[in-house]
């Protein structure tokens, strides 16, 4: 293991944790089990006694790493000099406009703008070359939202809603200036450019105008920060007036609102961690009370699509109603409760995700070995033609259908990258059979610097864990820095909760450890959703140790195939994947030379025993209930990573925790207790809390490489490459 001794002046760690010793521990029973928590009182952020420790953590933190300065400025640097500052998105038709987002050099934050299309049969967008700050990307052009102009005075912004009548005149947006996510919602006249009267305030993200441009439908959260109520507001009307067009009383459930791409309803969509339900509103008559489409029903999981399919006005439904991989079927969207039709069975496997329906065609996105997948079904006058799956040369790939607003567009917009291929847009255009269909090329991400992918390596390899399952691996290494079978410094990232999967992709970021000689692996473990729902369902409630053991077993596998060793392996994870980062440091110490963990959920116990907290009642579908099951209490006890820090963690690597003063969804809380008690027992950690921002970290971009460059100084430092 490297040496974990600080290299540089300490301030004395007691200036960290002197008012600990002031306060006595909190005690809790649950189940006959009763705990006595020393740290629980940092709990408290009105007290300022805890907003005094957390600054001594950023002060102490920042006295430990002061000798990286120089290296995260260069790091800062190159993150910057590898980026397009100024730079342009491919626009996107909707209406008669072509939409798009421009960046320029030394703004935070991004810019909204629009230009008219040039006739109605207009859909290749436009091709931009790069302009300056203060040119018009496109002939025409509009700005509608300069987010740094309107972030002035706020220490975080963020745009939670940005949404566009259909006429092209009423802009619907919302902003959030504290990090709690909850949203400002105002109205914006852009032929004048002026603000109306409409403000509501404590909105949630994801807001949205229906198709006449007179409503506009949002959701509010609960005092356990749960989307729990969508309202219609009229505009021009006083926010006291708006009605509650659904308002959901069971706890595990939240809301949210859309607008189905025929524009033809208004979509509610309810649903917990394991039952989904689906509300429509036709779009002709924005009052109207809401249709169930399919009534809930413990464990079913839908959602749902309009589609015009040979001349009938039909529902399309992704289901896992007896298919655990999900099916797709289409039902009469007069009676969605009536006769299924399957349009695509049910495939062990091969888990369905998505359908986005168009007027001529279908695009379907699911998963098969690991890898994102997507197809094409033509709709015909009969019916449905035959899939068309989509093909790409590289093993590891992500693809996507993506910003296709237009119910008749004839392209389909698609999104694509590897571990090699920067982010990339293309247009899928049809042909007459699947050897005749195209893709154009529309952008490449740049990366600035001579950054070749030839340079680079990506394979897949495969673990065995403990129970004998194969689990897959996936590294990137610059190819004349790294020789396989000769261990190199190596970066190990994981998550493995709620069925979200950890597609491959670019970095730029990344590429700073990269050129330094860093491997970067992934490893996929059971809770994620890259080999379909068994992969998830053996990976949460009473199978949550799997993610755990997964992990570790992929350590064990890079090190002994000879990729790395344990003094040269640092492991990362944040939110669900920082538990991951806590479990395994208390399971495997001995694997790594470092952890990084951000916005950890490494208190898990504590917060899902108590309903009070923003998002727990939520949580118990994924991680159980603790509160009324003994066994689900005992199970949690026995992992989560607070509970299991032993008396003596000095054999444990160098941690670094990062979190935020204002993260709803893991509280500052969690990382705060957790570092209090690893230092109490001998174990080489740090916290970093940032004072003004969210789960999402920072806000403006160059504020973001920054925290980067940070963590990704201490991590090169652990591995032995700070030079």
């Amino acid at each position: 293991m490297p040496d974990t001794s600080p290299t540089s002046p300490d301030p004395a760690p007691a200036a960290a944790s002197a008012p600990l010793a002031r306060r006595a521990p909190r005690a809790r029973s649950h189940h006959g089990d009763t705990v006595d928590d020393p740290y629980e009182w940092l709990r408290d952020k009105d007290d300022p006694e805890v907003i005094a420790h957390l600054k001594a953590e950023n002060a102490y933190t920042e006295a430990q790493t002061a000798h990286l300065a120089p290296l995260r400025e260069r790091i800062f640097e190159e993150i910057r000099t590898r980026t397009q500052e100024t730079d342009l998105s491919v626009p996107v038709r909707e209406g008669g406009w072509w939409y798009y987002s421009r960046s320029f050099e030394g703004r935070q934050y991004g810019v909204q703008c629009r230009a008219p299309i040039a006739s109605d049969d207009d859909w290749n967008p436009p091709v931009v070359a790069q302009v300056e700050a203060g040119t018009p990307a496109l002939a025409g052009e509009q700005v509608l939202f300069d987010s740094n102009a309107e972030s002035a005075g706020h220490d975080f912004f963020r745009l939670g809603t940005f949404d566009v009548s259909a006429d092209g005149t009423t802009l619907l947006y919302a902003v959030d200036t504290a990090g709690d996510e909850r949203y400002t919602l105002r109205v914006r006249d852009l032929e004048s450019g002026t603000d109306l009267a409409d403000l509501v305030p404590d909105t949630s993200a994801g807001a949205v105008l229906s198709p006449d441009g007179r409503y506009a439908f949002y959701a509010t959260v609960d005092d356990a920060w749960r989307p729990d109520t969508v309202w219609r507001h009229e505009l021009g009307t006083d926010a006291s007036a708006d009605v509650a067009v659904h308002h959901e009383d069971d706890e595990r459930y939240w809301v949210g609102v859309g607008l189905t791409r025929s524009r033809g309803f208004i979509e509610i969509g309810i649903g917990s961690s394991i039952t989904s339900e689906s509300r429509l509103i036709p779009a002709s008559d924005p009052t109207a009370e809401p249709t169930v489409v399919w009534p809930r029903r413990e464990g079913v999981e839908y959602e749902v699509e309009h589609a015009i399919v040979a001349g009938r006005d039909r529902l399309l439904i992704v289901h896992n109603d007896g298919a655990e991989d999900f099916e797709l079927v289409d039902v009469a969207a007069s009676d969605p409760q009536g006769a299924r039709e399957v349009v695509l069975p049910h495939r062990r496997g091969v888990r369905l995700e998505s359908v986005d329906a168009f007027a001529s065609r279908l695009v379907v996105k699911y998963r098969r070995d690991a890898l994102t997948r997507v197809a094409v079904l033509p709709l015909t006058d009969a019916g449905y033609g035959e899939p068309r799956e989509l093909a790409f040369d590289e093993p590891l790939y992500t693809v996507g259908a993506v910003g296709n607003p237009e119910w008749t567009q004839p392209t389909v917009r698609l999104g694509y990258g590897s571990l090699l291929t920067p982010s990339t847009v293309y247009d899928w255009v049809p042909g007459e059979s699947a050897s005749t269909d195209a893709l154009r090329l529309l952008k490449r991400q740049p990366i600035l610097g001579g950054y070749d992918p030839q340079h680079y390596e990506q394979r897949r390899e495969w673990a065995t864990a403990d129970d004998g399952t194969r689990v897959p691996v996936s590294l990137v290494y610059r190819r004349d820095l790294v020789t396989p079978g000769e261990p190199a410094p190596l970066e190990l990232y994981g998550y493995g909760s709620y069925e979200h999967s950890v597609d491959p992709a670019v970095s730029i970021a990344r590429l700073s450890l990269l050129d330094r000689g860093v491997v970067f692996a992934i490893a996929h473990v059971r809770g994620g959703g890259e080999l379909g729902r068994h992969w998830y369902e053996q990976g949460k409630l009473t199978a949550k140790k799997n993610s755990f053991t997964d992990f570790v077993a992929c350590a064990r596998h890079l090190i002994e195939a000879g990729w790395t060793s344990p003094d040269r392996l640092v492991a990362e994870g944040g939110s669900a994947g920082g538990l991951l980062m806590g479990a395994v440091a208390n399971l495997a110490p001995e694997l790594f030379a470092g952890i990084l963990a951000d916005v950890p959920f490494v208190d898990a116990l504590t917060s899902i025993l108590d309903p009070e907290l923003p998002l727990t009642v939520i949580e118990w579908d994924e991680w159980g209930d603790p509160l009324h099951d003994p066994a689900v209490y005992a199970y949690m006890k026995s992992y989560t990573p607070y509970e299991n820090v032993p008396d003596d963690a000095s054999g444990y690597p160098r941690i670094l925790a990062v979190t935020s003063l204002n993260d709803t969804r893991v509280l500052y809380v969690e990382p705060a207790k957790w570092t209090a008690r690893l230092r109490a027992s001998g174990a080489p950690v740090l916290l970093k809390i940032e004072m003004s921002a969210g789960h999402g970290g920072v806000s403006g971009r160059y504020n973001a490489w920054r925290e980067r460059a940070f963590e990704l100084a201490w991590l090169l430092d652990v591995l032995g490459r700070a030079e």
